[in-house]
């Protein structure tokens, strides 16, 4: 019984110091956003890996260094058309400010006359989407309270937690991403923003919101990689509205008594009551009875991890779904060069 408090005092003295650290670190490089660190011509375009309204994510090859990025191309005209700049511009900014070990990397970005770019890390494991849509089931995202409580100790909200956003690693560990949606505030919230099933009933009630929005959409998150399916769901966005402001949910009969009680606690629609919004933040959630097995050091440094997904090596793209490819297009005048001047 003597050593269980030494083992967690350790683990919270450990991530304190780094979170300090971390802060830091980020803070300096908030202050200091960076522009055009590469352009277009020095990387080799080799497979579309997803499509968007106004945008699409590319494989590609730096021509130097060689290894494999993921090149998001954003197309500027449609961003304004879509009343996307400010998200635009948020996500490049925090990306360039952020480094965490569950949090995708950025490596580069830069605008030309029609696109704006940004190059990261490439997870050629895909999207836990695919991998939970393959297997019905999947484990649960631990790694995702250490990465939503860096971005809280950061005053960031990702605010669009779902398993599109999670991608798998070639070691077995999820890593957040897509930061579109996310947004450095200090106390509330107003914009309604997120994917239905995810939002938290003080979004959808428009009373303003702050971090706890991340905690509830982790418990949706937790919900549907135990048992297939988001715990609020029905056909039209209104129904699934209406489900998630009562609050009410069911279980299935292999649901252990354990996780329907942190389930219950993350999925709370009174803010006072809610795990990861109270006095002992991420302590009440990494203290309950349902992790009591895990060892969150261990996650912290990514020992070996329960799933490790298969893959042909740097470069294999074949955990991603196939598109039809299109030509980057470049005007000879540059588009809007107003709004995007800051990226």
């Amino acid at each position: 019984m003597g050593k269980a408090p030494a083992k967690k005092d350790t683990e919270q003295e450990h991530v304190e110091e780094f979170l300090a650290r971390a802060k830091e670190d980020f803070l300096y490089r908030w202050e200091r956003p960076v522009l055009n660190t590469a352009s277009l011509d020095q990387f080799e375009l080799l497979k579309t890996l997803g499509a968007g309204s106004f945008g699409r994510a590319v494989l590609v090859r730096p021509r130097e260094s060689g290894g494999h990025c993921a090149m998001k191309i954003l197309n500027k005209e449609k961003a304004v058309k879509l009343k996307q700049v400010e998200h635009v511009l948020n996500e490049k900014r925090i990306l360039q400010a952020i480094d965490f070990p569950f949090l995708v990397k950025l490596q580069f970005s830069f605008r030309d006359n029609s696109n704006l770019y940004l190059v990261m890390e490439y997870v050629s494991s895909g999207e836990m989407f695919s991998h939970l849509r393959r297997v019905g089931r999947f484990g649960e995202p631990r790694a995702c309270f250490y990465a939503v409580q860096y971005l809280h100790s950061l005053d960031l909200f990702h605010r669009d937690l779902k398993p599109e956003n999670l991608l798998i690693h070639q070691q077995g560990y999820l890593q957040v991403t897509d930061f579109g949606f996310a947004k450095r505030v200090r106390g509330r919230a107003w914009t309604l923003c997120g994917t239905p099933e995810y939002l938290a009933p003080e979004i959808i009630l428009s009373k303003g919101y702050n971090k706890a929005v991340d905690w509830w959409a982790l418990g949706v998150l937790t919900y549907e990689m135990a048992v297939g399916f988001p715990p609020f769901y029905a056909d039209q966005p209104i129904q699934i509205y209406e489900k998630i402001v009562s609050g009410k949910m069911r279980f299935p009969s292999h649901v252990s008594s354990d996780l329907k009680d942190l389930l219950r606690s993350l999925l709370q629609v009174d803010l006072t009551k809610r795990f990861g919004n109270l006095r002992n933040g991420v302590g009440d959630i990494k203290n309950h009875k349902w992790f009591a097995t895990t060892n969150w050091i261990a996650i912290y440094e990514k020992v070996e991890a329960p799933f490790i997904p298969k893959f042909a090596g740097p470069g294999d793209a074949s955990n991603f779904d196939n598109y039809e490819e299109e030509e980057i297009r470049i005007s000879i005048n540059e588009k809007c060069a107003k709004e995007f001047s800051e990226f």
